[in-house]
């Protein structure tokens, strides 16, 4: 693996790297979803206010799953480059996209759609990150032909693992396309917004959670660990959400009057 790039003088981690470059994609992504919604809004600005947002709160996160080595010797902890939660992270950037979408003056489903595709695309490409960096956030021993050892990770490991962050750069990008062509189909249709930000709810959250049976985290909600629990949390909501605004529209359709044809003369 290749935890850092030496350049000369300059030493650059390939994690935050990659989370960069992951960041920068996905705002030429979020910049085509808010084009062919006719959205006139800055992505990169977006992207780099809800990133940084994000960053803070999956550091945050993942501090706080430790809280009796956090209040030992807090500051180490919350400086290190290494060690980042998925579900502070989706907190993070989510509490920051509410107050854009708010500044920016859009629908706030209708902003959180755009996004969707966006945010799938930034954290497939901030897993490869994790993947170049070694940080530990492998699988369970594996003998599988693809199977991965780390020697030379930041939390090395000379066993044949399972490369969990491939798998999930992977998911991910298969995901944002989803998305993006349910989003496609959904602008076609005229259909009411909200409906591609469940489907990233649930996708994403189906995804981690099966990802996590493979993964080397303590278990601490009836067997699951905590993203496992806040990946269930995710897909129960995308769920509620969209049985809301599925009704929400079947209750508007019942009530619009018919429209008569008119005969012809």
């Amino acid at each position: 693996m290749i935890p850092y790039l030496h350049l000369g003088p300059l030493t650059l981690p390939t994690f935050g790297l990659m989370v960069a470059t992951g960041l920068f994609v996905a705002s030429y992504v979020l910049q085509a979803d808010f084009r062919r919604r006719r959205i006139a809004a800055d992505a990169f600005l977006i992207i780099g206010i809800a990133g940084l947002a994000g960053i803070v709160g999956a550091r945050l996160y993942h501090v706080l799953e430790s809280p009796a080595e956090l209040f030992a010797d807090p500051w180490p902890l919350l400086i290190s480059r290494f060690g980042f939660a998925w579900f502070g992270g989706f907190l993070g950037g989510f509490a920051a996209l509410l107050i854009l979408a708010r500044r920016e003056k859009i629908s706030t489903l209708t902003f959180l759609d755009a996004c969707s595709p966006a945010a799938c695309v930034g954290y497939a490409i901030g897993r490869i990150g994790c993947f170049l960096s070694g940080d530990g956030d492998y699988g369970i021993p594996t003998s599988l032909p693809w199977g991965m050892s780390f020697p030379n990770g930041v939390v090395p490991t000379t066993e044949r693992v399972h490369p969990t962050p491939l798998y999930e750069f992977f998911a991910w990008m298969l995901i944002a396309y989803v998305l993006w062509r349910i989003g496609a189909h959904f602008l076609r249709e005229r259909k009411p917004s909200g409906r591609v930000f469940c489907g990233y709810l649930i996708l994403t959250g189906v995804a981690r959670f099966l990802v996590e049976i493979i993964r080397l985290n303590p278990r601490s909600f009836w067997g699951m660990s905590n993203a496992q629990a806040a990946s269930a949390a995710s897909v129960l909501a995308g769920v509620v959400l969209l049985f809301f605004l599925v009704r929400k529209e079947a209750t508007t359709a019942v009530g619009q009057p018919a429209v008569k044809k008119r005969s012809a003369v």
